[in-house]
């Protein structure tokens, strides 16, 4: 049996069973034996491919963005340019790349990468040694009393939720605990939840809360209020109402998230709608919720990737259009991933119609 199946039936046992959100907060994160912190799950050997590592057109839209804003907010001297969740630095490194046409720019940024897991920061510093990134942790590590760009592709999905159940007409938080078997199982809660929910959540249907997402998104508002900036994130996710989102992926195959603890990726969808009534609460201008394929093709994706044609093999060739069209295509990236911008003041906001 794996350490950390150890370590979390003991937490069960000790302390009875534990909510979703812990669960995640182990699996993905335990100093030891958490998913990220012993490897590298991206690509065809890892668990999962994102955006980024499928082509070099997804980064070079972002940057181009990127530019667009800080040259919208009257290009600041200095400013953070903070990643949350940078992979393998393959996103970063493309932006960095777009923008070298904007010499400024350069000059002016300071690159700042939330990541918690070793092994990744390794291959960030390898990927990234030119531009000397500062590595935090939280959002609170942030010590420069400048303005703030941040960007994160898939980092919101793998934040910890709560899943709630209604049962007989309430409400009651769904657990993990231990079966007869000393196996790791789902239940619910004897004790009907508190607060307010969703009035036409049906019987037996699940309902997801993101306190700590939320707290996050709370805390990048503040940031941006106090100093300036603007933020994009990239996400699946949705902009109303969904059920049970929890999923769990080894080896690009769906699985159980009582299986393989620590070995799967766990993630859910995101509630954008809520991380927008969190920047209406903190008076952060929102830009509403956009597809994926939308945003990228606002920014010029399809003309980008014939000039890249240009001076392909027809081999190279068929791999840009196979990796346009798995960014772009509506039966598989473009419809499923969101993307979400706010900002400190209001602007024209590429990619999104105002």
């Amino acid at each position: 049996m794996p350490a950390l199946e150890d370590i979390i039936k003991a937490e069960i046992t000790q302390n009875g069973p534990m909510d979703v959100g812990r669960f995640m907060a182990l699996c993905l994160g335990h100093p030891d034996y958490g998913y990220y912190m012993t490897r590298d799950p991206f690509g065809v050997q890892g668990d999962f491919t994102t955006a980024p590592e499928i082509s070099q057109m997804f980064g070079e839209m972002v940057g181009a963005w990127v530019v667009d804003v800080w040259q919208k907010l009257e290009s600041p001297s200095s400013f953070t340019l903070l990643e949350c969740g940078a992979g393998r630095g393959t996103l970063m490194a493309d932006i960095l790349r777009t923008a070298k046409a904007v010499p400024q720019f350069l000059e002016a940024v300071q690159v700042v990468l939330l990541e918690t897991s070793p092994v990744l920061r390794v291959k960030q510093k390898e990927i990234l040694s030119a531009v000397s990134p500062v590595w935090i942790e939280s959002l609170d590590d942030l010590k420069k009393a400048q303005p703030l760009i941040v960007v994160g592709n898939e980092f919101l999905d793998a934040l910890p939720i709560r899943q709630f159940q209604k049962s007989e007409g309430q409400f009651r938080e769904k657990l993990i605990g231990l079966n007869e078997k000393n196996e790791l199982s789902f239940g619910l809660s004897d004790i009907p939840s508190q607060g307010a929910f969703p009035l036409d959540v049906k019987e037996g249907e699940i309902t997801e809360r993101a306190p700590i997402r939320e707290a996050f998104m709370r805390t990048l508002c503040t940031r941006l209020k106090a100093y300036g900036g603007a933020g994009l994130f990239i996400d699946y996710g949705y902009n109303q109402r969904h059920g049970d989102t929890l999923q769990a992926i080894k080896d690009h195959q769906f699985v159980s998230p009582l299986d393989h603890v620590g070995e799967a990726d766990l993630t859910t969808h995101v509630d954008f709608l809520a991380l927008r009534r969190v920047c209406t609460e903190e008076d952060i201008c929102e830009y509403g919720i956009v597809k994926q394929t939308d945003f990228l093709k606002a920014l010029g994706i399809v003309p980008r990737a014939e000039i890249l044609k240009q001076k392909a093999t027809p081999e190279q060739k068929a791999r840009i259009a196979q990796d346009l069209e798995r960014l772009i295509g509506l039966d598989q990236m473009g419809k499923l991933f969101k993307v979400m911008a706010f900002s400190s003041e209001r602007i024209s906001m590429a990619g999104f119609s105002l």
